[in-house]
């Protein structure tokens, strides 16, 4: 049996991490099928089952927003999921549209769960940023203010900050000279825009566009036949995440400059370009990236960034984090994470800190996601069976959805009901009690079966008219209740 079997169920989960052997692998579908649930059929995960998430991992769960063709079938599965551990489900959200950057962050002291989402086709994008409450309410939706449209947040980047506002992203046709690149005087580009909105008013705070400040030929991208014009602008910076660097600078990554920017939040002037034809700093060896997403400062002064490197293909796709010195204005590499198998990603990504050092890679345009210790060590790596996702996370998150539980009941034999019970989202349920009878008043509690994944099964004899199952918290507390189809 191979290293990798699809976790088909919590058994065959069981046997492999158990050790044991089959005599014959079977294959499994792509593709979760739940009988409460058939209108949710999310792709299966791949896990290498020779290591697995540390144990103090394991109250985390994995944010993944696939999209595009995952499995033999050639069907596009779109939509948002957060898994447990061992790669089941917990929450699934399909058939609405593309989403991107789904995860946990913080807004007024309170957990949310936000994502952006709308029509995706960079740098043309039309969207906005969803935000939901821990039941999975919608609290907010947040776009571009000032004079740039509502809905043409570009799916980048998502970012609260403390101050109640979130850092986004947009592009902007402006007429601009493109001689340097080979194009006309009278040409057109898209404009790289960075805002800071205060999300209860829908203010811009902090306004930069790139023209300002990055002329056209530090572009790393070729002006193709056709570009140019107002119908179909040059892409010549394509700025892809922006966070905040010690409270009074913003950093902002260009994939298609190949350079991070430091932005003065107060006046937005730039301090510093790190990268690309325009460096401020000396590159060290190995320290130069290229097409990368994802720069982030960390807490000892590093900078972290997901180096695609590709697309074209110049060099490994990896997780690079940088020693940035600059009184000296030199950048050496501190920590390098390279793609497993040689993998290259043409495009999105990101590299996440944990809390308790390692770091989390998200491998954008090929379906990967894994965990290596700070210091460059693989721990494990997991994979769906097609597509891309554009960032992955492992977060904290309790939810107890508004929405009741779905149950659905059959017969497989005579005197047996089989009842299947789940409840989309919620983060707590240790347990279902089955209860039965043939009234309301008659109830009676007939089973109580542990939690097996986002769906659990149960055969019950004999059965009342009326069956309600409870889900139960590990300390048997109820969290909801649905009565049986």
């Amino acid at each position: 049996m191979s290293n990798r079997t699809l976790f088909a169920s919590v058994a065959a989960a069981a046997l492999l991490l158990s050790g044991c052997a089959a005599e014959e692998e079977v294959p499994q579908p792509e593709h979760w099928d739940f009988q409460t649930r058939p209108d949710l059929d999310p792709p299966k995960f791949d896990i290498d089952v020779n290591s697995q998430p540390p144990e103090e991992e394991n109250d985390l769960k994995t944010f993944l927003a696939p999209k595009g063709q995952t499995g033999d079938d050639e069907e596009s599965w779109v939509g948002g999921l957060i898994l447990d551990s061992a790669g089941e489900p917990v929450w699934i959200r399909q058939g609405s549209g593309q989403m991107w950057d789904l995860r946990v962050q913080e807004y007024k002291d309170e957990p949310v769960l936000t994502w952006w989402e709308g029509l995706a086709e960079t740098p043309h994008t039309a969207g906005e940023v969803v935000m939901l409450d821990d039941s999975y309410n919608e609290i907010a939706r947040v776009g571009m203010g000032g004079d740039i449209a509502h809905k043409t947040v570009d799916l980048h980047d998502t970012t609260i900050t403390d101050d109640g506002t979130m850092l986004l992203l947009s592009y902007i046709k402006t007429q601009t000279d493109l001689s340097s690149v080979g194009g006309p005087k009278d040409g057109w580009a898209w404009e790289g825009v960075v805002q800071e909105v205060d999300i209860d008013s829908g203010d811009p705070v902090v306004e930069w566009r790139s023209l300002d400040d990055v002329p056209i030929d530090q572009t790393q991208s070729k002006l193709k036949d056709g570009e140019g014009t107002e119908e179909e602008p040059f892409d010549y910076i394509h700025v892809n995440s922006v966070s905040e660097d010690d409270g009074d600078s913003l950093l902002v990554s260009a994939r298609n400059t190949h350079a991070i920017y430091q932005l003065d939040r107060k006046t937005t002037d730039l301090n510093w370009v790190l990268g690309g034809s325009a460096s401020d700093f000396e590159m060290g060896e190995g320290a130069t990236f290229a097409w990368q997403h994802d720069a982030i400062r960390r807490d000892d002064g590093t900078i972290t960034l997901f180096d695609n490197h590709a697309a074209p293909r110049l060099g490994e796709t990896r997780g690079l984090r940088l020693d940035v010195d600059e009184d000296t204005k030199k950048a050496t590499v501190d920590t390098e994470y390279p793609a497993p198998d040689d993998r290259s990603s043409g495009s999105q990504g990101n590299l996440q800190e944990l809390d308790n050092g390692n770091v989390f890679i998200g491998w954008g345009s090929e379906p990967y996601f894994s965990e290596f210790t700070n210091d460059g060590k693989l721990l494990y790596d997991a994979t769906f069976t097609g597509g891309s996702n554009y960032r992955a996370y492992r977060l904290a998150w309790q939810a107890t959805p508004s929405a009741p539980p779905t149950a659905t009941k059959s017969e497989p034999g005579e005197g047996i009901t089989r009842v299947h019970m789940s409840w989309n989202g919620a983060s707590s349920v240790a347990a279902w009690r089955i209860l039965s009878g043939d009234s309301e008043e008659q109830l009676e509690e007939t089973a109580v079966v542990d939690r097996t994944g986002f769906e659990t099964a149960a055969d019950i004899t004999p059965a009342g008219s009326r069956i309600v199952v409870e889900a139960v918290d590990e300390n048997n507390e109820r969290l909801g209740s649905t009565a049986v189809d």
